[in-house]
């Protein structure tokens, strides 16, 4: 079995502007319900390398608006990288999140018509219980909670999607999400959520 160029593991969550569910989890060529998607997803590495370099403990984003249906492209994607990276950090994952060294972000450029580029901020990533929050000042304040039915204790959770970070996905819904960057003004709050846990590698 050939060695991986690159691995990344850890905890990821998005939210975007549907109602709950978002119709794209069942069909990339679905309408969002809003008739557009306005969408943050969100990565903490707990475990990740380079070739050699190590990629412990970073955080990144993918932001993306697509005009209609996902799946017919036209996409504007906008990435961040954590600014705690050093040089030698920073250029891998720009190149893996620039979708030049294979994996899901491949695909995801795939599709931009419109790549914004990559900004180095600083990034706070929280993780509570059935909660998640990530925070760049001036930029993205997005918070979600999981959804639980009715006397369960677990949150509700889709399984075999085609989701591009994770097949197994837990519902839920933006508790105050706000990201106002590159001419964009979104508001996700009370919108659709999920998260999971995330392992990606290449060559697969």
């Amino acid at each position: 079995m050939t060695e991986s160029t690159w691995y990344l593991k850890g905890d990821y969550f998005e939210n975007c502007n549907c109602t709950v569910l978002c119709p794209c989890i069942h069909n990339s060529l679905a309408v969002p319900t809003e008739g557009h998607c306005d969408v943050a997803l969100a990565f903490h590495i707990q475990e990740g390398r380079f070739h050699d370099t190590l990629l412990d403990g970073l955080n990144f984003l993918v932001v993306a608006y697509t005009p209609t249906v996902m799946g017919q492209g036209n996409w504007k994607t906008a990435v961040y990288i954590d600014a705690r990276a050093n040089p030698q950090q920073r250029e891998p994952l720009g190149q893996i999140l620039s979708g030049n060294r294979g994996g899901p972000a491949q695909r995801w450029m795939r599709l931009t018509g419109n790549f914004l580029g990559i900004k180095y901020v600083p990034i706070t990533y929280a993780v509570e219980g059935k909660t998640r929050r990530v925070t760049i000042p001036d930029i993205i304040n997005f918070n979600v909670e999981g959804i639980q039915a009715r006397g369960r204790e677990d949150v509700m959770r889709l399984t075999n999607t085609a989701h591009p970070v994770n097949s197994s996905l837990a519902m839920a819904r933006g508790t105050e999400s706000l990201y106002t960057d590159h001419g964009m003004q979104w508001d996700n709050t009370g919108k659709n959520a999920h998260y999971s846990s995330f392992e990606w590698r290449w060559p697969a």
